[in-house]
């Protein structure tokens, strides 16, 4: 980054020293299921766009031509706006789509594009429930007690986990995933400006905020990211902020959007290490 945007970004949030109080900030971590929710049944399929970048940004989503289906597991679906045009687009993908939101789900279900023979969606608390066997039990192919993927992706996801529950999700996606397999990941990078535009009372702790809706959202570091990686067991494969600039047409401002975009892969020398 720019150090005269990073200086600007500092001085900016060093002013906002008002956290929200110990009762709100419990309620808001109680009741993320509820607030996720309510999102959906506000907005429905309307809110995000269909994400048709990721094959551009992770060539592992490339349709390869050897006819060999992949696994991919993405946690956080949504409504569907990251598989159903991955689905479209490479035939050789199976996709198992998982969501915090119980109403996110019944959306992806919804959807006519959704069909079992590509696509199964499950409603799941990454932070909680036994992931490796909740893809098992829906997996009607599954020849062992716990199912494991070839690829996770996590598309602005971690980011509403509060931090205390991260290293309990990724191990939990460590566990999911296959000796020598990878995660996608992109998330909200420090100094975004979505960061920058949280009013005083919206932080809930460094770098962690609460939206009007009461949904939350963290902003990464790629210092933080990797380390959070590594204590999980994953080695990096590649680790960089993607800076955007975007334009708000409303309000006739270029915003710079900041991002963290990686790829990290669990060991292959895992197996030696479990037997």
């Amino acid at each position: 980054m720019e150090p005269e945007y990073v200086a600007k970004a500092q001085t900016l949030l060093a002013r906002d020293t008002k956290q929200v109080p110990d009762f709100w900030l419990n309620k808001y971590r109680q009741e993320a299921s509820k607030n996720w929710d309510k999102f959906y049944k506000r907005n429905q399929t309307r809110f995000f766009k269909d994400r048709h970048w990721v094959q551009r940004e992770f060539e592992e989503l490339q349709r390869s031509g050897s006819g060999q289906q992949v696994k991919l597991l993405e946690v956080g679906c949504g409504v569907g706006n990251f598989a159903f045009p991955l689905l479209e687009a490479n035939p050789e993908l199976f996709i198992y789509a998982c969501d915090f939101s119980s109403r996110a789900v019944d959306l992806v279900k919804a959807n006519p594009l959704y069909t079992t023979d590509r696509c199964r969606a499950f409603v799941c608390d990454l932070t909680q429930d036994d992931l490796p066997g909740l893809v098992c039990q829906i997996d009607l192919d599954a020849g062992s007690a716990t199912a494991t993927v070839d690829i996770i992706s996590m598309i602005f996801v971690l980011s509403a986990v509060p931090p205390e529950k991260m290293a309990a999700a990724l191990h939990n996606i460590y566990n999911a995933l296959r000796p020598g397999g990878r995660v996608l990941f992109r998330d909200y990078g420090l100094y975004d400006a979505a960061q920058l535009r949280f009013k005083p009372g919206c932080k809930l702790e460094d770098n962690f905020y609460v939206r009007q809706d009461g949904t939350m959202a963290f902003y990464f570091s790629t210092e933080r990211t990797e380390a959070l990686f590594k204590e999980a067991g994953f080695e990096t494969v590649s680790l960089e902020y993607v800076f955007r600039k975007t334009t708000n047409v409303k309000e006739g401002l270029d915003v710079d959007r900041v991002f963290v975009q990686a790829k990290f892969e669990k060991p292959v020398n895992t197996l030696l290490a479990e037997e």
